[in-house]
Parts: structure tokens; C-alpha cells; sequence
């Protein structure tokens, strides 16, 4: 499940990506806009900015900024960094330990498939797709 951390970051890069044109926005005016608390956001917004997702400036005109184009952002880089592996299980996780029962194990192709198709889902879904409305 997707928590709302991960949620709430796509739906921060989806506002600033719609007021793009307008040089840093403020926190206080994406807690306002997304009914999000602006304590909740900092937390978010630090990570984001850390990752280099986004730039941060402070101060009278400051505010949070894209690093890139809409376009190149995924949806799956942006979860990722937020929530940790869209993994399914623990084995399938990247540097994950070598599974004993890999060989022999029957639920395994089953949850190889579920975790390509969810990560190919998220990484095929970009920033500038979601700001359409129908976020097709």
C-alpha cells in the first residue's frame, strides 16, 4: 500500500509543476492549495530536495521549485524515494540476500510478474501526464 507520504510527495510535484512559470512557491501556499499540513510538508519537501527532486530556496520569494521538466519525472522515482522498493516481497528486493528456497519456491513467478507490472505502471507515469485531468 501506498502511504500518504508517497502520495502527498506526487501530489507537492504535481502543484509545483502547475505553477512552474512562477518561480518558487511557497510552502504555506501548497499546504493551503492541497489541504495539507505545512508541518507534514516540510518533513516531505526536505527529502524531496534532498534526493534533488526539487530546489529550495528560503526567505522573502522563497519557496520550492522543480530541478527538471515535468516530463522527466516518473511517478516511480518519486514513490521509490519515498516509500523504499515497490517491491512485493523481501527477495525481490535490490542487494536482497539470495533466497534458500528461490529454486523451489512457486509463488516466486507470480511475484516477479506483479512487481514488473507496478513498476512498469509507475515508471511509465510522468509528472506532466498527472497534471491533465484525468491523469491519463
Amino acid at each position: 500500500m501506498i502511504s500518504t507520504k508517497g502520495r502527498y510527495a506526487v501530489r507537492i510535484m504535481i502543484d509545483i509543476c502547475e505553477h512552474g512559470g512562477e518561480g518558487y512557491i511557497p510552502l504555506k501556499d501548497i499546504a493551503g492549495s492541497q489541504n495539507i499540513s505545512k508541518k507534514y510538508l516540510e518533513i516531505l519537501v526536505k527529502d524531496l530536495v534532498s534526493a534533488g527532486l526539487l530546489t529550495g530556496v528560503s526567505g522573502k520569494g522563497g519557496g520550492y521549485k522543480l530541478c527538471r521538466k515535468p516530463e522527466e519525472y516518473t511517478v516511480g522515482e518519486i514513490l521509490e524515494l519515498m516509500e523504499g522498493t515497490l517491491s512485493p516481497v523481501a527477495c525481490l528486493k535490490k542487494d536482497a540476500e539470495p533466497c534458500p528456497r528461490k529454486e523451489d519456491c512457486r509463488t516466486l513467478p507470480m511475484w516477479e510478474e506483479y512487481y514488473r507490472l507496478t513498476h512498469d505502471f509507475f515508471y511509465s507515469k510522468r509528472l506532466s501526464d498527472l497534471m491533465q485531468k484525468d491523469g491519463r
